[in-house]
């Protein structure tokens, strides 16, 4: 007896049955990776190759002078890694993919991981560039006038808008005739023929690819004029007047061999300590011009244990948890009301109603939050003169913060309601008129019923909402700006969150502090996510009780 096997190949097939087809015959998937090109995708994509090409061009020459050889590898392999996707009719799936991930690293990964680097840093006023920066500041910002210094004419000039482009020197040497351009970066000659100068004062009144401010529209920037310094290499340029310029003499020099600032008027020396990135004197005294450097944990522990952040910022956490939970809390009790009132059968003009209540939705918030700061003032404010109070709304912290949660309340609950609203049609009647039959009151049904299943389906927005709130920037400064403030504290007041006491610290007039101030951002992001995981965590044991 022989025994015939049947491979995947065999033509013989097993009476009454049909053959069993694996997969696209090979004809559809041949005609799926050779699918004709027609014009206009040929068109787009080779715009859209051209455009790739064009940036990675215009980005590989800043990266190649900077000799910053990590990141013009990375944009080659990303360059090449496209054009063979897009010139390959393969990879299908990859092709709508990769624009997404691209523009995903590019637009949140990339700016978290750098805001959180920057944590590690003591990047801020003072220091924000290198070392070698750092010295030509000092050195430029120490120049004084001596005999014998050089004297120029001076015209104010831009290559831009006369009010607000970058300003530049046009100098002429009295003596040899020579001009130059003088800006931040340096000081350069002039070929005399690009220029039109005075025949008695040798001022240049006119030169190419300059425009010439006159004297009002230097009046208007004088301290710009002041604070702007020509390096050279004798020391530097700056201005005397409106009309005149000098070459000084920088007063304190760097010294490469004992790594320090020297001042040759007092003769005092400020050694560099690379641990805080700043010349530091033996007396403790410290030059204003750092630069950025790497501080570890510093950061953190600053915020846990100075008691100067610690206080202020524990302070603050407590009354940001009461912020948001007040303003979603108080906003959807509003909300889940009236919608509960309206979703009665026997409410007339439902419609009417619903029109009027979401028009504080409608209308901007940023508006409304002024229109609100104003009806808080005390001496003309319309809640004062509507009830006959005197209330300093925004002179006292529980007034102040009291007002701020009935602003939200306003602004919050029509968006509650619509949500609520919508929840509720979900609901089948069916389930809330078996518990009136059992004999259940309306506040039972409503408490086993109806709120059960709309924080089944309202939790990951209420969760939504407490993120927002928690993070309200524009509730804070358009109505009470942080305050009011303790004497003692000017960038912290009891009306503060954490982010608008970050961005005090990052923007503040005492000087920024980015590095801190990214810090505070850390843990605000950690703050709510946490709050976030758990909350999500309980809504899916919800789902699963009354699924």
């Amino acid at each position: 007896m022989s025994t015939s096997l049947s491979g995947p190949g065999s033509a013989e097939q097993a009476p009454g049955r049909e053959p069993v087809r694996r997969g696209l015959p090979r004809t559809s998937r041949t005609a799926r990776n050779h699918a004709p090109i027609t014009a206009t995708g040929l068109v787009g994509k080779v715009v859209l190759l051209g455009l790739v090409a064009g940036i990675a061009i215009w980005a590989a020459f800043p990266l190649v002078e900077a000799e910053h050889w990590i990141g013009l590898g990375i944009l080659a392999a990303t360059t090449a890694g496209l054009f063979y996707l897009y010139l390959s009719r393969r990879h299908i799936p990859a092709k709508y993919l990769v624009p997404g991930t691209l523009f995903l690293i590019a637009f949140q990964i990339f700016p978290v991981l750098y805001t959180a680097s920057t944590a590690f840093t003591n990047f801020g006023d003072g220091h924000r560039g290198s070392k070698d920066d750092a010295i030509v500041a000092i050195q430029t910002s120490s120049v004084k006038q001596v005999p014998g210094s050089t004297e120029y004419s001076l015209s104010i000039a831009t290559k831009g808008d006369p009010a607000t482009g970058a300003l530049v020197f046009l100098l002429s040497d009295p003596k040899t005739r020579e001009v130059f351009a003088g800006d931040a970066g340096g000081l350069r000659k002039l070929d005399a023929g690009q220029v039109e100068a005075s025949s008695l004062t040798g001022k240049i009144t006119a030169a190419e690819g300059y425009t010439i401010l006159n004297i009002g529209q230097a009046s208007g920037r004088s301290k710009e004029i002041t604070d702007l310094v020509v390096p050279t290499s004798g020391g530097a340029i700056r201005s005397n007047g409106l009309t005149r310029a000098y070459e000084g003499t920088a007063v304190r020099a760097y010294d490469a061999g004992c790594d320090c600032v020297k001042d040759s008027e007092t003769g005092k020396t400020w050694t560099a300590d690379p641990g805080v990135g700043s010349f530091v004197a033996a007396d403790g005294d410290r030059l204003a011009q750092g630069w950025k450097v790497n501080v570890g944990f510093e950061n953190f522990s600053r915020v846990l244990t100075d008691p100067n952040i610690s206080r202020p910022f524990f302070g603050t956490l407590l009354w940001n948890f009461a912020f948001a939970i007040g303003s979603t809390g108080l906003t959807f009790l509003l909300g889940m009301g009236i919608a509960l009132a309206l979703h009665s059968p026997r409410m007339r003009g439902t419609n009417l109603y619903r029109v009027l209540l979401i028009l504080p939705y409608a209308m901007p918030s940023f508006a409304m939050l002024l229109v609100w700061r104003d009806m808080f003032n005390t001496d003309f404010g319309l809640l004062n003169n509507l009830f006959g109070l005197d209330v300093d709304w925004f002179g006292g912290s529980w007034s102040a913060r009291a007002a701020v949660l009935l602003v939200q309340l306003w602004l919050g609950y029509p968006y509650m309601f619509l949500v609520t609203t919508g929840a509720l049609q979900a609901i089948p009647r069916e389930l809330t008129e078996a518990t009136s039959v059992d004999g259940a009151s309306p506040w039972q049904s409503f408490r086993a019923v109806t709120l059960p299943l709309l924080l089944v389906a309202l939790s990951p927005l209420l969760i939504a909402s407490f993120a927002y709130n928690f993070n309200n920037v524009n509730a804070i400064l358009f109505t009470t700006e942080g305050g009011p403030f303790p004497a003692d504290n000017p960038t912290n007041g009891a009306t503060d969150l954490l982010i608008t006491y970050t961005y005090r610290l990052a923007f503040g007039a005492q000087g920024a502090e980015y590095g801190l101030a990214t810090t505070v951002s850390i843990f605000i992001f950690a703050i709510v996510a946490v709050v976030a995981a758990i909350s999500f965590s309980r809504t899916r044991k919800q789902e699963e009780v009354y699924s």
